[in-house]
């Protein structure tokens, strides 16, 4: 089973959707988005790393990651 929390390559305009066990969050801009999406979620973000690959996936680019997807 894979890492509850998802977070998908940046889109064709930017940003990359955040789901917690399948169900969207929201579009994050950038890392401070990520923290805030996991705190209305409930986690103590005190107490997380956005680096923990067991909490969070990062699929198409490392938490680096943020601008638009390049064309091709």
């Amino acid at each position: 089973m894979g890492a509850p929390i998802v977070v998908y390559p940046p889109a064709p305009a930017g940003g990359r959707r955040v789901t917690a066990h399948g169900e969207t969050l929201g579009t994050a801009y950038g890392m401070v988005d990520v923290i805030e999406f996991l705190r209305r979620a409930g986690l103590d973000i005190a107490t997380i790393s956005l680096y923990d690959e067991e909490l969070i996936e990062w699929r198409g680019g490392s938490p680096e990651v943020w601008g638009p997807r390049a064309a091709g």
